[in-house]
C-alpha cells in the first residue's frame, strides 16, 4: 500500500474526483503539450453527469487558464475502464490535433490512465488489518504507520491537522448561501450558536455534528477542505478529533495519532475495495470516514487495536449499501447531513467497541470485501449519477 499522504489531500472542494482529480489531469495535459492554443475537454459518465453541480469544469478551466478550451458533457457515456472517464485534445494554430489523452479520476483526488488505481510507491508490505493485527501484537495502530512512513510523515500530519481546524473554524463563521440551483443557507454557524447554549452533556452530543456541517459547507463552497478520504465525506472524521480536542485532552501528539490510524484504516479500504462514489456508492466515501473517525476516537480513548478495528469494522459494516444520489449534481443534500449523522455514529462504533472485549464475529477486512462486491452490484444510477434515488 501507498503512504497515508494520498488519504489525506489538501486542496479545493467540493469533490475529490470531480474537482481535484480533474484539475490534476488539466495539470498534467497542460504540461504535457504546453504549447497548445486550444483545448477540447470531454467528460463521460458520472463525470459529466454531476459535474456542473460539483463544479468540475470551474477545476479544469481554472488549471487551462491562458488558453482556450471548450467542455463537452457526454454523460450517456461511460468509457469502460471507470464510471468517470475524461479525454482531453490539444490543438496548434492551425487546428491540427497535437495529442488526445484519457484519464480516469478514480476517486480520493487520484487519476489513473487506465481505470485502475495505480499505487505509488508502495510503503507498507502488509495490507490487510488481520496480518496488520497480528504483526503488531500489542502494539498500536499508529506504531505501525510510524514504522512504515518516512520521518517526515508526522510533519506532514501535523499540516493536515491544522487544515482541519481551520475548515471548522472558517465553516463555523460563514453564514451564506451554498453555490448552485438548491440556494442552500449555510447553517453550521446558527446551529454552533445553538449547541453554545444547551447543557454540557448535550453539547457533547452535538458539537461533532455540528462541526462536520461546518467543514461539509466549506467543501460545498468550494473552499479548502482535507480528503478524509475524499472530499465528499470530508467533514467526518476532523468533527470527531476536534470534538476530542476540546472536549476532553488538548493533546496534539495524541491527535497526530490517531490521523496516523485513521489514515491506515482508509488506506486499507482503499488498496482492498474502493473511495470513489461513483465506482462503489456513498458507502465508500462516509462510510469509508466513518470507519476512519470510528477508529480514531476508540483509539483516542484507550481502546486496544482490537477495540480500534472493531470500531471501524462497526463504522463502515453500518453504511454497506448506502447509494450516492446527489440532489443537482450538488455536494450538499444529501451530503452535508450524512457527514454530520456519521460522525455521531463513529463515536457511537467507538465507545460500543470500548465496552466489549473486541471479538466480534464479521472482521474489518471481510466487511471491506463485502463492501467492494456491494458496491460493484449496486446500478450506475445510485453511484454519483445523479439519475436515481433521491436525485430523482
Amino acid at each position: 500500500m501507498e503512504s497515508i499522504r494520498h488519504i489525506f489531500k489538501i486542496g479545493r472542494g467540493p469533490s475529490s474526483s470531480h474537482t481535484m482529480g480533474p484539475a490534476k489531469a488539466a495539470i498534467q495535459f497542460k504540461a504535457l503539450v504546453p504549447s497548445a492554443v486550444r483545448y477540447e475537454v470531454t467528460l463521460y459518465g458520472s463525470l459529466a453527469a454531476t459535474g456542473k453541480g460539483h463544479m468540475t469544469d470551474t477545476a479544469i478551466l481554472d488549471e487551462l487558464a491562458g488558453t482556450p478550451a471548450d467542455i463537452i458533457w457526454k454523460a450517456d457515456e461511460f468509457l469502460p475502464e471507470h464510471p468517470n472517464g475524461m479525454e482531453f485534445v490539444a490543438f496548434d494554430a492551425s487546428d491540427k490535433e497535437l495529442c488526445r489523452k484519457r484519464y480516469f479520476s478514480v476517486g480520493g483526488g487520484d487519476i489513473s490512465e487506465t481505470g485502475k488505481r495505480e499505487d505509488d510507491v508502495a510503503v507498507y508490505p502488509l495490507s490487510t488489518m488481520n496480518d496488520i493485527l497480528g504483526y503488531i501484537g500489542n502494539r498500536k495502530l499508529w506504531e505501525y504507520v510510524a514504522e512504515c512512513e518516512d520521518e517526515h510523515i508526522w510533519e506532514y500530519l501535523e499540516t493536515v491537522w491544522r487544515a482541519m481546524q481551520l475548515s471548522i473554524r472558517n465553516g463555523l463563521e460563514h453564514e451564506s448561501t451554498l453555490p448552485g440551483a438548491l440556494q442552500l443557507p449555510r447553517k453550521a454557524s446558527t446551529m454552533y450558536s445553538k449547541v453554545q447554549a444547551m447543557n454540557a452533556s448535550l453539547q457533547h452530543r452535538y458539537s461533532p455534528p455540528v462541526y462536520a456541517f461546518a467543514v461539509a459547507e466549506e467543501n460545498a463552497s468550494g473552499q479548502t477542505i482535507v480528503t478524509a478520504p475524499t472530499c465528499g465525506s470530508c467533514g467526518v472524521l476532523p468533527s470527531v478529533l476536534y470534538t476530542y480536542y476540546q472536549q476532553y485532552e488538548r493533546n496534539d501528539k495524541k491527535i497526530l495519532h490517531a490521523l496516523a490510524t485513521a489514515g491506515l484504516i482508509g488506506n486499507l479500504i482503499k488498496y482492498n475495495a474502493s473511495i470513489s462514489g461513483a465506482e462503489v456508492g456513498c458507502q465508500g466515501e462516509v462510510g469509508s470516514a466513518c470507519a476512519m473517525a470510528a477508529g480514531a476516537c476508540c483509539q483516542l480513548m484507550g481502546g486496544s487495536s482490537y477495540q480500534v478495528e472493531y470500531a471501524a469494522e462497526m463504522g463502515l459494516e453500518h453504511h454497506l449499501g448506502l447509494t450516492c444520489d446527489p440532489i443537482c449534481g450538488l455536494v450538499q443534500v444529501p451530503c452535508i447531513e450524512r457527514n454530520a449523522f456519521a460522525s455521531v455514529r463513529a463515536i457511537d462504533a467507538a465507545m460500543f467497541a470500548l465496552i466489549s472485549d473486541g471479538k466480534h464475529l464479521v472482521s474489518f477486512d471481510q466487511v471491506v470485501r463485502v463492501m467492494k462486491a456491494t458496491g460493484h452490484d449496486l446500478p450506475s444510477l445510485y453511484k454519483e449519477t445523479s439519475m436515481g434515488g433521491l436525485a430523482l
